[in-house]
């Protein structure tokens, strides 16, 4: 039973697939291993993978590159023995070994030479693509900022609750503190008495002036070092503390030392001409000074703090100072540190050192003539050398001299391990030896140390001047020298003679972008500052680079980027600002030009951004009561944007800016601009359309409106009584102020003011003569436009007027007679004024004509 079970479920499952067996196709009697071998048997005899090769092996044969022996090569290749050498060395071959190991060395040297090359590079490329992704995402979000607190009303309500600068805003980005409020008000009053002494003609000394505004900063933690870059750049300059006091005005100006733009010719000129050179050493002679100022100091106030271990004494003298100085830095446990020289008795070494490092060099000599004894006893001819280098007005040696300090310093200096290293520093400023050595341990311990150490050995002669040492400088970079103290870097610019760098660096953080706007002004007004043409200057950021010519700065555009933030509030003072763009106004190749002209234009946006009132009249100027017109500041300081005449004041400053306030809609300020530049034709034309525009708008909605017709009252009455504007424009203008009239005699329930005010403009014929009407419509298209463009609003005006007088007269307990009549001449006004509306019926919407009518309606009943 169950084997008859079994072979009938094989013949079912041999029929499960017998639709699918094809009789021409064999059947396949294998194993799926079976298959799968004799699959890779059928693979193994193809021929298309060696003829492959072969034809490869020929191609590259006919190249004469032998391919199978280099691939035998390669599968040879043993790689322990990379750095071995190509011959097998003698265990006594010791040139051989030599040989070999300095090969290695060099090959080893340029490798890490190329991948420190590689990432530094890759270094400077994150660090400068961070830089400028910061400038472009603060400049983005300056312009957001503006955008954003500009329609703030809440913002607005602060700005009123406060009185001038003390609740200034940026216009442009976060709300400025009380702190920041506190630095701009102290420096820009220096820019004002800079500007003043210019209108004078007299010289100014703006530097000492910002020193005297960054001493009155004590708790800005960036106020000292900022003090001192101001103090580097004024021995740079040369400029005195204080002017002479004005008793004799004539005599004093035309002898007073003339500071304003004194260096720019030499400074824009060529930088390879003798007189560049000499100024070249001038910023390192001044730049050293300043270190100089700066180290006394800090040993003055070191003894100060410390009496007990400087045992000063009874004697005040210099010399002695730095006595005391030495004692509380080298003198520990009672004995001298390791390597101090002692000279009779002292360390006369480091003494000398010291007092030339404090710009002490003639109390030097003095010390040194008094132990010259002992001296030429240790150092034979070093007093001789000493007091020719201190003596020299360039502290330069002649050549045989320093011959004879080198010789001396290589036989007992160079390689000693004992030697006092004041003493070596002494022979290297004297002989300006080995420049490129550029530390000397001991001595150039911090970076003031080692700064003044290497404007002391720059020689325009030689080693590239000060330029040279300004590219060492530059390849250090802003990270070598900010890593141990914060503001470093821009002070080390400004000493090596890169202003406009400087300058951008102090502009690059926002806790010195202030001192980086006034200290940009300061290098101008001396001539110290290189401005790039408008095509060079970029939109991100102030400084300009360029492979074929030195760096620039856009003065323009940082000092826009300061006044914006306060030139709503205080226009005044950013104009102050603005006048300080024309410094650059000699320069050459067009670019002065441009400034210029840029200068121009930030007055007109000064203009036009500043808030109405006192103020802006304060500004432009106006006219008073009388008729009489007042200058305003612009006018006053208009020598400094370099205007030659009123004619030209007209033309580029009110009538540009008049234009442009109209683009801005602030119609009454541009009204008020074109009346101040005499172009009385374009006031009125500017009147007419405004009042236009506003005559639709209820009567006291809008204060625009209100100001618009309290200028456009002020101006026809002045303009009647001088006989100026005559025209059409001027009688729209009448017009259209009458017509406003009437709507607040409306507003007030006095509609039979209305009427007689509405007849007496003569806009709309009355009196029923058909062939007035007639005529009074087709002269219709020749009225001013604003005129035309309130059809609307008068002739429903008028009719309301009619229908309201209508209505009181009916009402009225006058004789039948009289009200009669009066009713009749009324009905005729109202049909005269239908007949009008009709012919001009499609300058109007049919709303006005279906609203006419039905009053018109209601007076005929």
């Amino acid at each position: 039973m169950m084997a008859s079970d079994l072979s009938s479920l094989l013949n079912s499952s041999r029929a499960l697939n017998s639709h699918l067996s094809r009789p021409d196709l064999p059947s396949v009697n294998l194993s799926l291993d079976q298959i799968e071998a004799q699959s890779r048997r059928l693979v193994s005899r193809q021929p298309g993978a060696s003829s492959d090769a072969d034809r490869a092996n020929y191609l590259l044969a006919q190249a004469h590159v032998d391919a199978p022996a280099l691939a035998n090569s390669i599968a040879h290749l043993n790689t322990s023995t990379t750095f071995s050498p190509l011959q097998p060395l003698q265990d006594t071959d010791v040139a051989g070994y030599l040989r070999h190991a300095h090969e290695q060395n060099l090959i080893s040297t340029i490798e890490e030479g190329r991948r420190e090359t590689q990432e530094h590079f890759y270094r400077l490329l994150e660090e400068r693509s961070h830089k400028d992704w910061e400038a472009k995402k603060r400049r983005v979000f300056e312009e957001l900022g503006g955008r954003a607190t500009s329609d703030s009303k809440a913002l607005a309500e602060m700005k009123k609750s406060f009185h001038g600068k003390a609740a200034l805003t940026a216009s442009t980005g976060p709300s400025l503190t009380l702190q920041m409020q506190s630095k701009m008000m102290a420096y820009d009053r220096t820019i004002s008495e800079l500007n003043a002494a210019r209108l004078r003609g007299t010289s100014c000394p703006v530097i000492h002036l910002l020193m005297q505004a960054a001493a009155s900063l004590n708790s800005e933690p960036s106020s000292q070092q900022m003090l001192q870059n101001f103090h580097v750049l004024a021995k740079i300059t040369c400029e005195p503390p204080a002017l002479p006091p004005v008793e004799h005005a004539g005599a004093h100006i035309l002898n007073a030392p003339l500071f304003e733009r004194k260096y720019a010719r030499v400074y824009l000129g060529d930088s390879d001409s003798r007189e560049a050179a000499a100024l070249r050493t001038q910023i390192a002679k001044g730049s050293r000074e300043a270190l100089e100022d700066q180290f006394w100091d800090i040993i003055e106030r070191s003894i100060q703090s410390r009496p007990m271990e400087a045992r000063l004494g009874g004697d005040p003298s210099v010399a002695n100072k730095i006595r005391a100085f030495l004692l509380m830095r080298y003198y520990k446990n009672g004995q001298w540190e390791d390597r101090i020289e002692l000279v009779a008795g002292q360390p006369l070494w480091a003494k000398l050192y010291y007092l030339v490092r404090t710009g002490h060099a003639q109390e030097a000599l003095d010390e040194a003539l008094k132990s010259q004894q002992a001296i030429e006893h240790r150092e034979d001819s070093f007093v001789s050398h000493f007091r020719s280098w201190v003596e020299s007005p360039e502290r330069r040696l002649p050549k045989p001299h320093r011959d004879h300090l080198q010789t001396v310093y290589n036989a007992h200096m160079l390689h000693s391990a004992s030697a006092d290293p004041f003493k070596l520093a002494l022979y290297k400023l004297m002989g300006k030896l080995e420049p490129s050595r550029r530390t000397v341990p001991q001595v150039t311990m911090t970076t003031e140390d080692w700064l003044w150490f290497q404007l002391a050995m720059v020689d325009e002669e030689e080693e590239g001047g000060l330029r040279g040492l300004t590219e060492v400088l530059l390849s250090y970079g802003e990270r070598h020298f900010d890593g141990a103290k914060k503001g470093v870097w821009p002070g080390v610019l400004l000493m090596c003679g890169q202003f406009e760098r400087a300058v951008a660096a102090l502009w690059e953080h926002s806790e010195t972008e202030i001192e980086a706007v006034h200290l940009a002004i300061a290098l101008a007004y001396h001539g110290l500052l290189r401005v790039p043409s408008r095509a060079e200057t970029s939109d991100i950021s102030p400084l300009t680079l360029s492979p074929l010519s030195p760096p620039a700065l856009s003065l323009p555009m940082l000092i826009w980027r300061y006044v914006r933030q306060f030139v709503k509030m205080d226009a005044k003072e950013a104009l102050q600002y603005v006048y300080c763009v024309c410094l650059s106004a000699d320069q050459g190749d067009g670019v002065g030009r441009e400034n210029v002209e840029t200068a121009w234009e930030l007055v007109r946006r000064i203009i036009v951004l500043a808030h109405s009132g006192p103020a802006w009249e304060e500004l432009v100027g106006g006219f008073r009561p009388d008729g009489t017109r007042f200058s305003g500041v612009i006018e006053q300081g208009a020598t400094l944007l370099h205007l030659q005449n009123t004619a030209q004041y007209n033309e580029q400053i009110l009538i540009r800016a008049a234009r442009d306030s109209e683009e801005n809609d602030r119609i009454p300020e541009a009204i008020k601009l074109y009346n101040l530049a005499g172009d009385y034709g374009t006031v009125i034309s500017c009147l007419a359309q405004a009042l236009g525009n506003t005559l639709a708008q209820p009567a006291g909605e809008t204060e625009k409106g209100k100001i618009i017709e309290r200028t456009a009252v002020e101006i026809l009455r002045h303009y009647e009584r001088t006989n100026r504007a005559v025209g059409k424009d001027r009688d729209a203008a009448v017009r259209l102020l009458r017509v406003r009239e009437a709507l607040n005699a409306k507003s007030s329930g006095r509609f039979d003011v209305v009427l007689e005010i509405m007849e007496s403009t003569d806009l709309i014929p009355l009196d029923g003569d058909v062939a007035k009407i007639t005529r009074k419509a087709e002269e219709f298209k020749d009225l001013h436009d604003a005129l035309q463009r309130n059809l609307q609003v008068y002739l429903p005006l008028t009719m309301e007027a009619l229908a309201a007088v209508h209505q009181s007269i009916k009402n009225s307990a006058t004789a039948e007679a009289t009200r009669q009549m009066t009713l009749t001449a009324l009905r005729k006004k109202s049909r005269s004024l239908m007949v009008f509306a009709g012919i001009l019926k499609y300058r109007m919407s049919p709303d006005v004509y279906s609203y006419l009518a039905r009053l018109d309606v209601e007076i005929a009943l």
